[in-house]
């Protein structure tokens, strides 16, 4: 299995490849960058990055084709990947929790997305483009630049539709923030989606998103987990029924608010939310705890591998220099056989 880094594409350009080297000499793949509203742009804050390394694999997740359109995707990714030698790579998503506060209403998420995962293929391999879709229509378009070989392009994908469609079109998925149960339980159904089109694992690469909440002091620890839970995907029903009874089900549905105010707080208490069901959800959807009891998270991690991902992507908070470090020198060389 292989490990991945998500960074906080906030920081700049020049603490983005400061850790990025850090990174490529502790034997981790690559680093991805989140797309978010309030950062800087993705694509450009990895240009740094991406000359001052010649390994690491490196990428935005997740873009939307509702906020930019695939062919604007299209040229910002082929200019990194161009930049990097051919070592980029990207996801794209459905859009989430943003989307909102840009007043835009994703319509169609399976169908937008399909469309432009097409068009960026399309557009890679530097021959003359024009794409009448449902969603987006291309005419003669063709890059012309290009020198770089066509990166993957990969799907945002944890449910049935998203799978079955990237099964079709993509080069990979991204699950996020997922129990060790659903993953392998998406995966199985990723598989049926690829026979249908002739295609298998490992060629079609499986990556999951969790967050990765270990220092030496525990508290530290949960407290950083149980703030950023708002952003863990976790009001999805489908997905707390997984580890929390029904009735706790509906306790964290009816209080949405309330963590978005411990978010916007900086807070690790949740109002109205026991701390029993804080610390279930910190267990059951990101990788927490003390470094004492690392063995335990890889031990997690290789059930992932065993799941059937072939990566994972673990986003960093709290002095990221020093979980690199962690990683490289006690998760990665656990993790070279597994999977």
């Amino acid at each position: 299995m292989h490990v991945d880094l998500i960074l906080d594409t906030r920081a700049s350009a020049d603490e983005l490849a400061e850790l990025g080297r850090l990174a490529e000499t502790h034997g981790i793949r690559g680093v991805w960058v989140s797309s978010l509203l309030d950062s800087r742009d993705p694509f450009t804050n990895l240009s740094v990055l991406a000359r001052e390394t010649s390994q690491l694999l490196l990428g935005p997740v997740a873009v939307n084709p509702f906020d930019t359109h695939p062919v604007r995707i299209a040229s910002s990714f082929l200019t990194l990947n161009e930049l990097a030698g051919g070592r980029a790579r990207l996801v794209i998503g459905g859009g989430g929790e943003a989307l909102e506060a840009l007043g835009i209403e994703p319509a169609r998420r399976v169908r937008a997305v399909a469309e432009c995962v097409d068009i960026v293929r399309a557009a890679a391999t530097g021959e003359a483009v024009s794409y009448a879709g449902e969603l987006y229509q291309v005419r003669h378009l063709r890059l012309g630049w290009l020198s770089a070989p066509a990166p993957p392009v990969y799907v945002g994908a944890s449910q049935a539709q998203m799978l079955n469609m990237a099964a079709r079109v993509a080069d990979g998925i991204m699950m996020s923030d997922m129990p060790v149960a659903l993953s392998a339980a998406a995966i199985k159904a990723l598989d049926a989606g690829l026979a249908a089109h002739d295609r298998a694992r490992p060629a079609f690469t499986t990556n999951a998103f969790t967050a990765w909440h270990v220092y030496a002091d525990e508290r530290q620890a949960r407290n950083e987990g149980r703030h950023w839970l708002l952003l863990r995907g976790i009001f999805r029903p489908w997905l707390l029924a997984e580890f929390l009874e029904p009735d706790e089900v509906q306790l964290v549905m009816e209080h949405r608010d309330a963590f978005i105010d411990a978010f916007r707080n900086g807070s690790s208490d949740v109002r109205g939310v026991p701390e029993a069901i804080l610390d279930k959800l910190v267990d059951n959807v990101t990788l927490c705890g003390s470094t004492d009891d690392l063995e335990q998270k890889i031990d997690k991690l290789r059930a992932y591998a065993a799941a059937g991902l072939g990566a994972i992507s673990l986003r960093l908070y709290a002095d990221p220099a020093a979980s690199v470090r962690l990683l490289g020198e006690r998760v990665v060389p656990s993790l070279r056989d597994a999977g």
